[in-house]
């Protein structure tokens, strides 16, 4: 087909100018397209996650931020409740308990202490290594291990709530054992290690060195060195040495998830703790992230309408260049018509070339489309999560 031969030809040698104008098609159809993409499945993926969670309990307090950080991890921490509403909880006999602890951070990404149990509830897969087993073993979600470059056999180290406060928390190495399978959630952004360790890391539980003598008194007085040493690494050599001060069931907890046997059940948990004088409170995160997901994405509206404007402009914009090309070509086309060229071959001949930059166009914001709508998990966990 000579119009076509013709079109292919005439785009090749003007390609910088076909390249913008294919870049710029494609621009103007993939922003809506991946902008509708990520704003449907994040907001899918978010309330799944509540979804998924049937019961929440924690302290007193804002239940969006108790949620928000018991489910996405983000977000100021809750005033913890205490081990002694775990056991209250378990001695119910309506629900299996897993205790969250999450206040501290390690390599930019938040420490979650709590049991295997969370593990078999969000059925992790690992990618490589295993599950914690010991007290300063860890757990590290894909996204972590990714940016971090760690794998198990490394470690890395805590880091001080307060750098100012050196009398608190103290860094702790975290022997890395195992690295999860990518779950398009928020899991793969955080540490997993048993919420003992996370105690540790608080400065609740530490370890000591064997006591060295460093002298004896005219009187037979062993005087020690500077002995009790707190530990910055859990070994094995001295793993037996920690132990934990305090009443256990004073320990800090800051949200538990309960998992229900029945619907009863439920309703039973629920009803123990909505007396005024409570100091536990026990939310459904269901409905409360999903007025969450829908106060966020109100302002969809407002952005569809600055997208349609702005792909009008841009509509115009690549109209004018058009226009401005088919003046400057002219003289071609008349020499078109005089080389025998019936009057409707340039309108044929232009046409098409408008049809293959639009074909680009189309072929590249599909391929944007289709690789935003594979990334929807990553880009969710890296955008959106972050913002609650």
């Amino acid at each position: 087909m000579p119009s076509l031969y013709l079109a292919l030809a005439y785009l090749r040698y003007h390609w910088l100018k076909s390249l913008v104008m294919v870049l710029a098609t494609g621009l103007i159809l993939a922003v809506p397209l991946v902008t509708q993409s990520l704003l449907t499945r994040s907001q899918e993926l978010m309330t799944a996650r509540a979804q998924t969670t049937p019961l929440l309990l924690g302290r007193q307090g804002s239940a969006m931020d108790l949620a928000i950080k018991a489910l996405y991890f983000q977000g100021q921490a809750p005033q913890p409740a205490s081990m002694a509403t775990v056991d209250q909880l378990w001695d119910t006999g309506y629900a299996d308990i897993i205790p969250l602890h999450i206040r501290y951070r390690a390599g930019g990404a938040a420490v979650v202490g709590t049991s295997l149990d969370y593990l078999d509830f969000r059925d992790f897969q690992y990618q490589s290594g295993r599950a914690f087993s010991l007290i300063g073993e860890v757990v590290l979600g894909s996204e972590v291990a990714r940016k971090l470059e760690l794998a198990p056999g490394q470690s890395l180290v805590s880091q001080p709530e307060n750098l100012f406060d050196l009398t608190a928390s103290y860094p702790l190495q975290l022997d890395v054992v195992g690295v999860l399978e990518p779950t398009g959630s928020p899991d793969d952004g955080a540490i997993f290690t048993d919420i003992k360790t996370s105690w540790i890391i608080q400065g609740i539980g530490h370890g000591h060195d064997d006591v060295i003598a460093a002298g004896v008194t005219p009187d037979g007085v062993i005087v020690a060195n500077a002995a009790q040493r707190q530990f910055a690494r859990i070994t094995d050599e001295n793993r037996a040495s920690f132990h934990f001060h305090g009443d256990p069931e004073g320990y800090p907890v800051t949200a538990v998830i309960a998992l229900p046997y029945d619907h009863k059940s439920k309703t039973i948990l629920r009803g123990l703790f909505q007396s005024p004088d409570s100091s536990i409170q026990a939310i459904q995160p269901a409905p409360l992230i999903g007025q969450l997901m829908e106060s966020l994405f109100r302002f969809k509206a407002v952005l569809d309408a600055v997208v349609a404007v702005v792909a009008l402009a841009a509509l115009f914009a690549l109209g004018l260049a058009v226009f401005l090309s088919l003046q400057l070509r002219q003289a071609e086309m008349r020499t078109n018509y005089q080389l025998g060229a019936d009057r409707w071959f340039s309108l044929r001949l232009v046409s098409l070339e408008l049809l293959l930059l639009l074909t680009g166009g189309v072929a590249l914001a599909a391929l944007a489309w289709l690789t935003a709508d594979a990334l929807v998990g990553e880009l969710v966990v890296l955008l959106i999560a972050p913002v609650l």
